[in-house]
């Protein structure tokens, strides 16, 4: 990627700063929606499967400092990108260029307390106008193994988080099976009285808690996009511009 393939967004209100590419796939409200749900605390460590260009990652370690911070990303350019973003941002983070599916001789030997991942939304084969989008879009590794990676590489008690469209629920949770509990969904809605689009789901490797379904999540005010201006929500203008977490634990 050069210069003029490529632009650099404003995060969190503008604080963190991040070089995605023109054309191809550029992260945005759900890699910040899947950063805030980490319930990861300072000292803990953090392996993104996927980590794209680094912003979940870097949204995460900018909202809690003193983070062992690791990401995994199949794309030589955007590991390239992730690395350089995470520089540019002052935040140290280990990025990683392998295949989730052949996990590097590195990540084998270590666990983590958490795992975050924003699994490719859409069916191996669709069309994609640009390479890199479509392989981070589109589903060549299936998401049961997107699953299996994110479980085997987190420790005994840590937490597996997850953002993906909510059709798939079902199988996530299959994916999941008897291997972790605590499960947490927090549904995620564009409007109010809408359907939700995104489950966001928290799970605890070994735990046997019962599944705990949470009040969706709304982004926008409005009934209906009616103009450009902005219309988030209190609470996601909270996580998206100031850089709030997204309590899963519930009430």
């Amino acid at each position: 990627m050069t210069s003029d393939t490529l632009r650099t967004d404003g995060f969190l209100g503008g604080r963190l700063r991040i070089t995605q590419p023109v054309g191809g796939y550029r992260a945005g409200a759900d890699a910040v929606m899947l950063a805030a749900a980490c319930a990861a605390r300072p000292g803990e460590s953090v392996l993104e499967l996927g980590c794209g260009a680094g912003v979940a990652l870097l949204c995460l370690g900018f909202r809690v400092p003193g983070l062992r911070l690791t990401g995994l990303e199949l794309q030589p350019a955007y590991a390239d990108l992730a690395r350089a973003n995470a520089a540019a941002n002052g935040i140290a983070a280990e990025i990683l260029q392998g295949d989730l599916a052949r996990m590097p001789e590195t990540l084998r030997a270590e666990s983590f307390d958490h795992v975050i991942a924003n699994p490719p939304y859409f069916a191996a084969g669709t069309v994609a106008p640009d390479a890199g989008r479509g392989t981070a879009r589109h589903e060549e590794t299936q998401l049961p193994d997107w699953i299996d990676a994110a479980l085997r590489r987190i420790r005994p008690g840590g937490t597996m988080t997850v953002i993906h469209r909510a059709e798939r629920l079902g199988d996530i949770l299959q994916a999941i099976g008897s291997r972790a509990g605590a499960i947490t969904i927090l549904p995620v809605s564009a409007r109010s009285g809408r359907e939700a689009g995104r489950v966001i789901l928290s799970a605890r490797k070994g735990a046997r808690a019962p599944l705990k379904l949470l009040f969706p999540f709304v982004m926008h005010e409005k009934p209906s996009h009616t103009a450009d201006a902005e219309d988030l929500t209190g609470a996601a203008r909270a996580v998206l511009a100031e850089g709030c977490a997204l309590d899963l634990r519930g009430p």
